[in-house]
């Protein structure tokens, strides 16, 4: 059996996180919480979601990413890492986020806007690029680059 894409990225940022959880949905072998307010906000729920819980938890950010970016490097965190958030450019739910933005994710919800790019921008978020870029697997075939 193949190893599932959730897995490979769970593995890749437990290396970086103090815990790894997930959000938006159920999956067995996670701790999972819920979307914030409530589902259907896209990545944004789910962000805004890790914030509070990261919170609660005395964590000073969130290290976010989809699970459809099986090649995360080993580095992310500390690519990202810096003063204030940052996204990867081509991907902006793969991001670190400090704690601080939890009223911030708020107010932008509450506007009805669920635009990743568009909390990162409002939030100054810096943009970094890697090279080879991160990959984002919508089909078989992206993993095999086709």
């Amino acid at each position: 059996m193949s190893e599932r894409l959730i897995d490979i990225v769970a593995a890749a940022m437990e290396d970086q996180c103090k815990q790894v959880i997930l959000c938006g949905r159920e999956e067995p072998g996670f701790t999972c919480i819920p979307d914030l307010p409530h589902a259907d906000l896209g990545p944004l729920g789910g962000l805004n979601a890790a914030l509070h819980y990261a919170l609660g938890e005395g964590f000073s950010h969130v290290l976010s990413a989809g699970v459809d970016a099986p090649n995360l490097p080993q580095h992310l965190a500390e690519a990202l890492a810096g003063e204030g958030p940052a996204i990867v450019e081509s991907q902006p739910v793969i991001g670190l986020w400090p704690v601080s933005l939890v009223g911030d994710i708020e107010a932008f919800l509450c506007r009805d806007d669920r635009a990743l790019y568009g909390f990162a921008e409002s939030v100054k978020a810096r943009r970094i690029t890697f090279d080879p870029p991160l990959m984002n697997v919508n089909r078989p075939t992206d993993l095999k680059g086709g």
